[in-house]
């Protein structure tokens, strides 16, 4: 898959959440009161955009401003997670049997995907889990739809015009423009098909997100101290 060469490493970033889990462990065990819920990150992109670059240079802002450990996840991350029964293990530990929030969430997709249906009910479970301890950034993964009912999440998609989304991808990937457009229409068209026809959402309905860029006009780095920023001033730091 094209996406494979625009991400780092999936062990990076295994490692970072090994870290998160140690840290969320230290604090459970220091029987401090209940602090107040932490923020939770959703990043939708349409595809092209600068979602990853973004995500990445988001949490290192945070972690510098907060002095407090970030994890980014997404698809790649989750699927290594079902690999390691440690890991899966700590993440769900905090997701109770009846999870009202996961009910609510898993009540909306449709039945159609039922080959697929269990497999993504588990990845939800992780993504509901770990934005519920907060300290979380979530790339793509449907986020801003299974988080919505998460009262600290905070959502942001990420859009721009063909050109500048095949230029992104044409360069990224090294290959003509043509050949990134075709991928760019194909990724989009399958992204929009599983919104619609497995989460029933409108993946571009901007009712769902907090704040929309323009890729075109606001660079990568403008719009994670951008979201940065907001974030820090929307829950007080």
């Amino acid at each position: 898959m094209p996406e494979n060469l625009l991400i780092p490493s999936v062990d990076l970033r295994i490692g970072s959440l090994e870290e998160y889990n140690r840290r969320q462990k230290e604090k459970a065990a220091a029987h401090h009161k209940k602090s107040r819920p932490r923020p939770c990150i959703t990043i939708s992109r349409e595809y092209g955009c600068e979602g990853y670059p973004v995500a990445e240079r988001l949490r290192e802002i945070l972690m510098q401003k907060t002095g407090d450990e970030w994890v980014l996840i997404d698809k790649a991350v989750l699927e290594a997670v079902a690999k390691h029964h440690n890991i899966s293990e700590d993440i769900l530990h905090t997701l109770g049997e009846n999870n009202g929030i996961l009910n609510e969430v898993l009540a909306t997709f449709s039945p159609r995907w039922t080959s697929d249906q269990e497999y993504f009910r588990m990845l939800s479970r992780y993504v509901v889990a770990l934005a519920e301890q907060g300290n979380v950034i979530i790339s793509e993964l449907g986020g801003a739809i299974i988080t919505r009912h998460i009262e600290h999440s905070c959502h942001i998609r990420i859009y721009g015009s063909e050109p500048f989304k095949a230029a992104t991808l044409s360069r990224r990937l090294e290959i003509d423009c043509e050949a990134a457009e075709k991928i760019m229409h194909k990724e989009q068209k399958a992204r929009d098909h599983f919104n619609r026809d497995f989460l029933g959402q409108n993946g571009h309905d901007p009712a769902l997100f907090h704040v929309l860029f323009n890729n075109d006009r606001i660079d990568a780095g403008t719009i994670a101290h951008t979201v940065a920023n907001f974030i820090l001033a929307r829950h007080g730091e």
